[in-house]
């Protein structure tokens, strides 16, 4: 059993907190959901959609067809009425009684039961939630547990009040087995969370045992900022909002040198101030952890909406040469594992790691089991605190590894000198040119002992299902490309999707291992010009057959990924 519903209004009418609210309602009846949403780049006004997928097997993206219209303004109807079909239902206050849709329309005096409660007007968002688990047959009280659960103020109880209202107008005035789908709860009590993936990565940071958070707000990273200023108290963490994304980033540089794990997290616009500081931690081999939340650029672009458009940016930002990992979680799942393992490498390492998502990921949510805890272990580098034993101490000595000892400064015999300049094993700059070629491949020795770990199986590629039709994705675009899979297989047309999971170093030989033996190699991805595809000839020798890409600010939608893959098959086939 499945079922597609879209809230829409205008901003400030409680559109994502209602989306939010209804699904947690699901999730808690043991439903798996996924949900995304959609809004302009204003303070005020502007059309707010959320859309979410509910259905009792897991769902990895939500789908373009809607069963479920809950349109809090007549605009709502006019943007989506194309979603609609036959079998859909369109839950509306009575002021827009004359809209006209497809399907069942279910007037609900939304306005009118506000007014009676003595509530404030956005509290129809309430009687429309109510309205649905009428229509749906769910259970009232699970939605009301939730508001109590997760809504603040002293509005708790009036929209518990409100939505019951809504509940019982629609069970007395409306034949609601007239509408098919149906969710009875499938089970009560069940563990599941209903994170983003902004969530996923802040949870992460949090078991990779951050202690400085330092970022300055922009869209889609802030509720990363957003979520670790609440939870700082709790877990010992210092969390930072300081003047600019220049300062955000020195302060985690800052933080790493002195012994304390830290991250920063922004969107393309800051990462470009960034990127000079991100070459100085390169050369001083201090660890640092970025999220980079891609949004559609360039410049301002559409800061609200969705790309994949920095990955190339991801890979060679800052002046010169200097090992770095970029890591591109698809899912929420894998947002938490793979930043917890960012900690891990760069600390190992001693070097950046960048965390690549996107708008589309860092803001959709996903229900998801509890993580397993043994999964995302913290593995620490070779640090050295308190007394340092052993010959005189050089911070850049040269091993076999790349790796040098990494002292916290006020270590006993140990003297910390870092330098932004090329310098010698004691950290003095120096210009020799054979000292020069000496510590660039020091440090580039570090990428090449990452790159044998990465190539392992399964762990830099990931490979789901078997056909002769290999779909490469990486980031969020594997949610799309695995349903789209799927309704291809319902039709008889076997894919195998190939995820790539690290992209810095690249694991070459994994990928072409995972495509051995295809008929034919398609990229999916959220660019114009095909990044992925580039960096898989340019470094693996691997040239895709057909590239599908999409850069209108949207996420892939799993009916375009199956008609667009639909077409490349039949044309290999002509």
């Amino acid at each position: 059993m499945e079922l597609s519903f879209l809230i829409g209004g205008e901003a400030g009418m409680g559109v994502m907190v209602s989306g939010r609210t209804l699904s947690r309602a699901f999730v808690r009846g043991g439903y798996h959901v996924f949900a995304t949403n959609e809004y302009p780049s204003l303070i005020r006004g502007g059309h707010n959609f959320y859309l979410a997928r509910v259905s009792d097997r897991r769902v990895w993206s939500q789908v373009w067809r809607v069963d479920l219209l809950i349109a809090l303004d007549r605009l709502t109807v006019e943007r989506h009425k194309c979603r609609l079909h036959e079998g859909s239902a369109t839950i509306l206050d009575s002021g827009y009684a004359d809209v006209s849709v497809r399907g069942i329309k279910v007037i609900v005096p939304m306005t009118e039961m506000v007014e009676e409660a003595g509530a404030p007007r956005v509290l129809r968002n309430a009687a429309a939630l109510g309205a649905a688990v009428a229509l749906v047959g769910y259970d009232l009280d699970l939605l009301a547990a939730v508001m109590r659960d997760t809504l603040r103020g002293r509005l708790v109880e009036e929209n518990v009040k409100v939505a019951r209202a809504g509940y019982e107008y629609v069970v007395s005035n409306y034949d609601v087995e007239s509408f098919g789908v149906k969710l009875k709860v499938a089970s009560r009590g069940r563990e599941a969370l209903f994170l983003s993936g902004n969530d996923a990565v802040a949870l992460g940071a949090i078991r990779a045992g951050m202690k400085v958070f330092a970022a300055y707000p922009m869209t889609p990273a802030s509720p990363i900022l957003h979520l670790l200023a609440e939870l700082q108290r709790d877990f010992d963490i210092v969390v930072l909002q300081p003047e600019s994304e220049l300062a955000a980033i020195n302060i985690v540089i800052g933080a790493w040198f002195a012994g304390a794990r830290a991250m920063t997290a922004t969107s393309g616009g800051g990462f470009a101030l960034m990127s000079e500081a991100l070459g100085q931690a390169g050369m001083m081999e201090v660890p640092v952890v970025i999220v980079l939340a891609q949004r559609q650029g360039p410049s301002t672009g559409l800061p609200t909406y969705t790309s994949q458009a920095d990955l190339r940016f991801a890979l060679h930002a800052s002046q010169g040469e200097f090992p770095r990992a970029v890591i591109a979680p698809g899912d929420v799942e894998e947002a938490f594992y793979l930043t917890v393992e960012a900690f891990n490498i760069a600390e190992r390492y001693q070097m950046p790691v960048i965390v690549l998502t996107d708008k589309y990921l860092a803001e959709s949510h996903s229900s998801v089991e509890p993580f397993d805890l043994s999964r995302a272990r913290v593995v620490r580098g070779e640090l050295i605190a308190g007394t340092y034993e052993g010959p005189e101490y050089r911070r850049y000595a040269i091993t076999d590894t790349g790796v040098s000892p990494m002292a916290i400064p006020g270590t006993k015999n140990a003297l910390v000198k870092l330098n932004s300049s090329e310098h010698d094993e004691y950290g003095f700059t120096c210009e020799d040119p054979q000292v020069v070629t000496a510590m660039n491949d020091k440090r580039f020795r570090k990428l090449e002992l990452l790159a044998k770990e990465v190539d392992r199986e399964g762990v830099g590629v990931k490979t789901y299902g078997e056909g002769g039709v290999a779909v490469v994705v990486w980031g969020s675009t594997k949610g799309p490309v695995l349903e789209g899979l799927a309704e291809l297989a319902e039709e008889g047309v076997e894919a195998k999707c190939v995820q790539v999971v690290f992209l810095s170093p690249f694991p070459a030989r994994s990928l072409r291992a995972a495509l051995e033996g295809s008929e034919r190699v398609v990229v999916v991805e959220s660019n114009r010009t095909g990044q992925l595809a580039g960096l898989m000839a340019e470094v693996a020798g691997v040239r895709p057959d057909h590239v599908i890409v999409k850069y209108d600010g949207r996420p892939f939608y799993p009916e375009e990924v199956r008609e667009r893959l639909a077409g490349v098959i039949a044309r290999g086939h002509a």
